[in-house]
């Protein structure tokens, strides 16, 4: 388990630094779409193939609530995760995006007035708090993040609240991995429309792909998104989720050393005391509810309750 367990936390952390790479030289939407769609195919060929194929079987209600949950966790947290790593650095992104349960506790609260307990707003005040630490730097310090980038960042958690909020509801398949392999071919689609609509396509020159952004794209498919996914799901099965969601707060840690380490990204005191004040506040909010569908937007959308 605890090997399972290893692995979402190297690998899902590293995911943040394969797609800083990745958009080096490939098209940020267009290779996400094209990520997704692959990995989404193979996902829902092998699941759908398994277990009750005729009761369980997605129908239009299920489609529907797939493309809205693709257009949130992929389109609206993924998409936009990718675009701003051409603005920050990985390790930013990742400390960024740490901030989900905290958006998810808001959201709770303001759109489906879950009961919101004293941990989790303290947890909501010391989160926040390095949030505004993080972004606030003066600018030309090694610590100043792109506005851009901090807002892409922010609108990506965002949007994959809802939609891990909504997922909890939805009609989906009773089978985890179809579900998330229907998400998966959505969110695709809509990646790929808004990247053609964004004109990635008339910019992309496949003369100056470098070869590490395609070894990064193709890691993401194979291990952000098949091989860490499934042992998430494994490791869900088989011990607690309050031992699994901590993941929440050990894959920023891991983003960030792992920026610092390959990629030479700056890691100031400021970083270092802002990223720990967001990880304490993530750390109360998680500890003291039941966390089964926060996942991140740079790696695959988790299974939900509801599945």
């Amino acid at each position: 388990m605890w090997a399972a367990l290893g692995s979402v936390y190297l690998i899902w952390g590293s995911t943040y630094l394969a797609i800083r790479v990745v958009v080096r030289t490939l098209p940020p939407m267009l290779s996400a779409s094209v990520r997704f769609l692959i990995a989404g195919a193979l996902m829902y060929w092998f699941a759908s193939r398994r277990g009750d194929r005729l009761a369980d079987k997605p129908g239009r209600s299920q489609w529907i609530a797939a493309f809205f949950i693709g257009a949130t966790l992929l389109l609206g947290g993924n998409g936009l995760v990718v675009v701003a790593e051409q603005h920050v650095s990985s390790g930013i992104a990742a400390l960024l995006i740490a901030t989900v349960p905290l958006w998810m506790a808001v959201v709770g609260w303001a759109g489906y007035r879950e009961r919101v307990k004293l941990p989790v707003i303290l947890g909501l005040v010391i989160g926040f708090l390095g949030l505004v630490v993080l972004v606030t730097a003066g600018r030309g310090t090694l610590a100043h993040v792109d506005p851009l980038g901090a807002a892409l960042l922010v609108g990506a958690s965002l949007s994959w609240s809802i939609g891990s909020l909504y997922a909890r509801r939805a009609p989906l398949p009773s089978r985890a991995l179809v579900g998330t392999g229907m998400e998966m071919l959505a969110g695709g689609v809509l990646l790929g429309i808004v990247g053609l609509l964004r004109g990635e396509l008339g910019k992309f020159h496949p003369s100056q792909v470098q070869l590490t952004s395609v070894l990064a794209f193709v890691y993401l498919i194979v291990f952000g998104s098949l091989v860490a996914f499934s042992a998430y799901v494994w490791c869900l099965r088989v011990t607690s989720t309050s031992i699994v969601s901590t993941y929440a707060y050990v894959n920023p840690v891991v983003a960030v050393l792992l920026g610092w380490w390959l990629l030479r990204e700056p890691v100031t005191p400021r970083t270092l005391l802002s990223g720990a004040i967001i990880v304490a506040g993530v750390a109360l909010i998680v500890s003291s509810r039941p966390v089964a569908n926060e996942g991140s937007p740079a790696d695959a959308p988790p299974p939900t309750e509801k599945r």
